[in-house]
């Protein structure tokens, strides 16, 4: 019963927040941030469900719980929403599940990198600090170039980061600092 109480709280904290509006005041301030060297976070597209099933398998799509047809339109839609924007190219980095690497791919802006630092921690709870140090350890080392970087990953890991549980295709733009930690966190939705 605290589990099924539990998992209720969560939707209901999830639905709040994907109704909290963003003003386009705000949007464009992120999009120019991004324009501009800012790093966007974006939690992959609509994949009904929670987690994946117990036997999932990385290197197996169908062991795992994936984007829906409805998911895969938002990930479309946001790739050109960004496009119409002027952002048509990224250096584009997903986790390795592949609800991440489809909505990474049909954001259309380039190659996808693989990066495991991006990973879901949700059912391994001890992945969460070796995640994110490593993610941290690659945004210290990385060496900006004339185009945004995207990181594809999950609602854990950008809110374990910047405090924001975003909606499913909700993005979070933030600063990076010389030490590799993300600041200045600004929504991006891209409805």
């Amino acid at each position: 019963m605290r589990y099924r109480t539990g998992w209720r709280v969560l939707m209901l904290v999830a639905l709040l927040v994907a109704c909290t509006g963003v003003s386009a005041d705000d949007r464009e301030a992120a999009l120019e941030r991004l324009k501009n060297g800012d790093v966007l976070l974006l939690r992959h597209a609509l994949a009904p469900g929670f987690g994946d099933p117990e036997a999932f398998r990385l290197d197996d799509c169908s062991t795992q719980r994936n984007l829906s047809d409805e998911g895969r339109q938002q990930a479309r839609a946001i790739g050109n929403w960004l496009k119409a924007r002027g952002i048509d190219r990224a250096e584009v980095y997903s986790s390795q599940w592949c609800r991440c690497l489809e909505t990474a791919d049909l954001l259309g802006l380039g190659d996808v990198t693989h990066l495991p630092a991006l990973n879901s921690f949700f059912q391994q709870r001890e992945d969460r600090a070796p995640n994110l140090a490593a993610l941290r350890r690659f945004l210290a080392a990385w060496e900006p170039l004339d185009m945004p970087l995207v990181l594809v990953t999950h609602q854990v890991t950008v809110t374990a980061i910047t405090g924001i549980f975003p909606a499913s295709g909700e993005g979070v733009v933030a600063t990076l600092g010389v030490d590799g930690a993300l600041r200045d966190f600004s929504r991006l939705r891209f409805d």
